[in-house]
């Protein structure tokens, strides 16, 4: 890995007796897009709390672009972007007004607004109040937002929550050209098939922990099922185990001998790995 973006060590963040995050270690690099993921309470919207200024931690140390998340935060600040799970536009504002005032905030030149909006695909939306939008075009919105001021680090909850598959395509487009140059992404998810197609790699917590970490891939080979299910001509269902040289040879001779109806792979379950991984079932 290059010199990481962010660089969280030991990381515990505690709630009276509960622990929320549990001497979490993790490194991300930049240009990387890292998939955070978890059940619900398992510490990664602690985690990104923290990374955004929001909650303090209780110990360890956080650096973004090597600066401490306590110490220096104010270097920290104009760094990231965040688009959180709940938006909380200005619903009376159009989204372009919207995007103005943030702009606004972070000196942005107005133009930047324009090419926002170009960019989620609203900008014929632009001049309409916030309060007739779609949830799915009040999610872009937050992401265009997110984006005003260029940022380093992009922290974004569950980005294509309420999208369609050609809106989702957009976002993951914008995400891929973030990091292509340069910019480092962190989102959570429940969505794995999102996380195969986008991210780098992917960290999964539970109980505060992180219990895997590993690229996509690799977690899709160490815990995908390598077996065959084939229905025969006569109607009989076998199952054949891929790593198993016996079963490779028999399924090798039904198919030769044109016996196979159907025959289909068993494709990765990421609830069965999570399961696996952690012991709960994955929300």
């Amino acid at each position: 890995m290059t010199t990481p973006a962010i660089s969280i060590d030991n990381l515990r963040v505690q709630f009276k007796k509960f622990v929320a995050v549990d001497a979490l270690n993790l490194d991300i690099g930049k240009g990387e897009l890292f998939g955070l993921l978890g059940p619900n309470g398992a510490g990664k919207s602690t985690t990104i709390r923290v990374l955004i200024g929001q909650r303090l931690p209780t110990a360890g140390r956080v650096t973004v672009c090597g600066f401490d998340v306590v110490k220096q935060w104010a270097k920290i600040k104009p760094l990231f972007g965040y688009t959180p799970d709940r938006d909380n536009h200005f619903d009376e504002f159009t989204g372009r007004r919207n995007l103005e005032f943030f702009a606004d905030l972070y000196a942005v030149p107005r133009l930047r607004v324009r090419d926002c909006l170009r960019m989620v695909e609203l900008d014929e939306a632009g001049d309409v109040p916030v309060k007739g939008y779609s949830l799915g075009m009040r999610r872009k919105l937050l992401l265009a937002r997110s984006l005003l001021h260029d940022p380093q680090v992009l922290y974004l909850d569950e980005p294509t929550a309420n999208l369609d598959i050609h809106s989702a395509e957009v976002v993951h487009r914008i995400l891929r050209e973030r990091v292509r140059n340069g910019a480092t992404v962190v989102l959570t998810t429940h969505d794995m098939k999102e996380v195969e197609q986008i991210c780098d790699r992917v960290g999964i917590m539970c109980k505060g922990k992180l219990v895997a970490l590993d690229s996509p891939l690799a977690l899709r080979q160490e815990h995908t099922e390598r077996k065959a299910d084939v229905i025969l001509k006569d109607g009989e269902r076998r199952v054949f185990d891929l790593d198993v040289a016996n079963d490779q040879q028999q399924l090798a001779d039904v198919i030769r001998a044109g016996a196979a109806a159907s025959v289909q792979t068993r494709e990765f379950d990421f609830h069965a790995a999570f399961l696996k991984l952690t012991g709960l079932n994955f929300e």
